[in-house]
Parts: C-alpha cells; structure tokens; sequence
C-alpha cells in the first residue's frame, strides 16, 4: 500500500512537470511571434492558463511571468509558468499537501521580424 502511494505522490509530480514544461513553451512560442512586449505577455498568460486549463494537473495558484526585456529583433523572451500541486494522497508519507512546480522556457524573436514602434 505504500508503495503505491510513492508511486500517486510521484506520478502527480512528474505529470505536472511535463505539463508545466509543453505550457511554458508553448507560451514562450506565442509570445514570440506577437508584435509587442506588452502583446508578448498578454499571449503568454493567455496560452498558458488555456493549456493547462482543462487537461490540468490540479494546478492551483497558477503564475505566469514573462521576461520581455529582450523584446525585439533577434532577442528573445523568457516565460516561467507555475503552480502549486495536490499531493494530498501522500499525507501519509509525511509529504505536504501543496507542491509547488514550476518550469521555464525562453524562445527567440525572429531577426527579420518587425515589432510595434512605441510613441
């Protein structure tokens, strides 16, 4: 029976690390591709809580944070996706109830790609 519990708490974890992980990335990409840095973080937070809103790990607390200082022409972005994770099946174990789990990603800006002038 414990065994079995390692093996919940752990699947949990790991479950929510590939997921955090193909989120992050994919709003690292989406954030790439926008036109602006306050674009790049709007697309970020959006895609990120699409992407794990219904397949979700029972994330709870979910945090985007966008680097777009490097916003422009061959730079790039960075997006760190977060959350927290129920574990309560491993209460048991001594494990606490909340995890938290985060991933990060960054994509580069296309050289050629043009971006918003601010005025």
């Amino acid at each position: 029976m414990l065994l079995v519990l390692v093996a919940v708490v752990a699947h949990r974890v790991v479950d929510a690390r590939l997921r955090l992980d193909s989120a992050a990335h994919q709003a690292a990409r989406a954030a790439s591709i926008e036109r602006s840095a306050a674009g790049a973080e709007r697309a970020a937070g959006d895609l990120a809580a699409s992407a794990l809103g219904p397949a979700g790990p029972g994330c709870a607390d979910l945090a985007v944070t966008t680097d777009s200082s490097g916003f422009r022409a061959g730079g790039t972005v960075t997006v760190t996706v977060s959350c927290s994770v129920d574990l309560t099946g491993g209460l048991v174990l001594g494990v606490p109830g909340r995890a938290v789990v985060s991933a990060t990603a960054t994509e580069p800006v296309d050289t050629f790609r043009s971006t918003a002038v601010p005025s």
